[in-house]
């Protein structure tokens, strides 16, 4: 069975925002096959590389690969040049998205949440509109077209124009679906997909829903059966993000939330499927990894990974387990992880960021080479055949993406280290963006031509 499961390298999710144009029925219905859906997925990301955008947290496929070119294959001893930087963006630590030529991202200023309009070419402010409260914001902002989305630490959630800033609707995970506040905030970044926004609330009456992304009124929302979502783990939402896929040829919304992976069918709204062997107490948080029938998740505070299959069942969908491995093994905290020509990188520890690469079909180890180049946790993006490692401590590092062996291909200390370098690297438009807190770094990675 693992023999003759076939990953797709550059298209692990359907890209949700390719349906943008297609009618309702179209985009609710599935794709005749899971390599079409791969293909869209594909085609969107490669479309957004050649605009130098990065419209979603971990790109428009939601797989944390870019499909730029052209960039840097080693650093030197002092890093890439810095191109700019700029302040003002206020506490939180949301990263960046890249659309029309525009910077976007969430800050806390004065206990007030804003979302913020920045230049790609010098970081310089274009405008910044206020949409809630609460502590320092961990959501990326997600462009659409002329709409940018995004939700706040105690979970105000927000259509703007993004082209004015102007607040176009607001709705609440507390007030409106009975949503809890996680422990560390509300973290995800919404998805488009067609005409909805789905989300996560994260209550038993609202776990999941779909809203209409222009009017904020809501399309379904997914209700937790009794007995449904009752072992491991903890209530509510997890700090996850949803990414789209076909398990078993149904078009479904996958994320991890406190319980575990669940699966929701993208036309209804109704749960089709758990799995918690991945679940913690204190708080689940990696994006999963989808291609095919397969799923691969993984969280932090000794829990450990997992490759499940989803199948049709008698009674709906069942969730086989492929294999398993032991936070001892791996366990993936909260820096994500890149699936790649079938095999999985990521920084393996709690709080720790340890290079790691397996094969994602049979969990075998390829490489582990100790400490690395940093320390503490490490959030990790993909372009032109490196690894981006961003370190807790500051350390950025540059790492070929080849499962035959761990090459470092330089580091260097970023310019700045404003509180935990946690926020997720991006990469467009020949540009490494970092954000620290009130700092926003660019540096310059394009490869020089001769």
């Amino acid at each position: 069975m693992i023999r003759n499961f076939v990953w797709c390298a550059l298209g692990l999710v359907l890209a949700a925002s390719a349906w943008a144009q297609a009618p309702r029925a179209v985009r609710n219905a599935p794709a005749k096959t899971a390599a079409a859906a791969n293909q869209a997925a594909q085609k969107l990301a490669e479309e957004e590389a050649q605009r130098g955008e990065w419209s979603r947290w971990r790109g428009p496929a939601g797989d944390g690969l870019s499909r730029e070119t052209g960039l840097l294959d080693s650093w030197p001893a002092e890093g890439p040049p810095l191109a700019w930087r700029t302040k003002g963006l206020g506490g939180g630590y949301a990263s960046v998205a890249i659309a029309g030529g525009k910077i976007y991202t969430l800050g806390e200023r004065g206990s007030r949440t804003s979302l913020i309009c920045r230049k790609v070419e010098d970081g310089s402010e274009v405008w910044q509109t206020e949409v809630g409260g609460g502590d320092g914001p961990n959501c990326t902002p997600t462009v659409d077209g002329e709409l940018v989305f995004g939700l706040t630490h105690g979970g105000d959630l927000f259509c703007c124009n993004a082209g004015t800033g102007e607040l176009i609707w607001t709705k609440s995970f507390t007030r409106d679906f009975d949503g809890q506040v996680p422990t560390w905030g509300y973290s995800e970044s919404p998805l488009v997909d067609g005409d909805w926004l789905i989300c996560t609330p994260g209550s038993r009456e609202a776990l999941l829903v779909a809203l209409d992304k222009r009017t904020g009124e809501v399309q379904w929302k997914t209700e937790v059966p009794a007995g449904k979502l009752s072992g491991r783990g903890h209530d509510g939402a997890g700090y996850s993000s949803i990414v789209v896929g076909q398990p078993a040829g149904v078009k479904q919304y996958i994320t991890l939330v406190g319980k575990g992976v669940v699966g929701v069918d993208a036309a209804t709204g109704k749960l089709l499927w758990e799995y918690d062997s991945v679940a913690n107490g204190t708080a689940s948080i990696p994006t999963p990894i989808v291609a095919g029938d397969h799923v691969f998740c993984s969280s932090g505070y000794g829990t450990g990974s997992a490759l499940i299959k989803v199948n049709r069942a008698a009674e709906g969908f069942g969730v086989e387990e492929v294999y398993f491995l032991p936070a001892n093994k791996m366990q993936n905290h909260h820096g994500g992880m890149i699936q790649k020509d079938g095999f999985v990188y990521c920084g393996h520890g709690h709080n720790e960021g340890f290079p790691l690469c397996i094969d994602g079909r049979s969990g075998k180890e390829a490489w582990r080479p100790g400490r690395g180049p940093g320390t503490g946790s490490a959030a990790v993006a993909y372009a032109d055949g490196h690894l981006y490692f961003r370190y807790q401590d500051g350390t950025m590092a540059l790492i070929e993406a080849n499962p035959k062996a761990y090459k470092l291909k330089g580091k260097f200390k970023l310019a700045s280290r404003n509180g935990e370098s946690w926020p997720h690297p991006v990469i467009a438009g020949g540009k490494l963006y970092i954000r620290d807190q009130d700092e926003l770094l660019c540096y310059d990675i394009r490869r020089q031509q001769r």
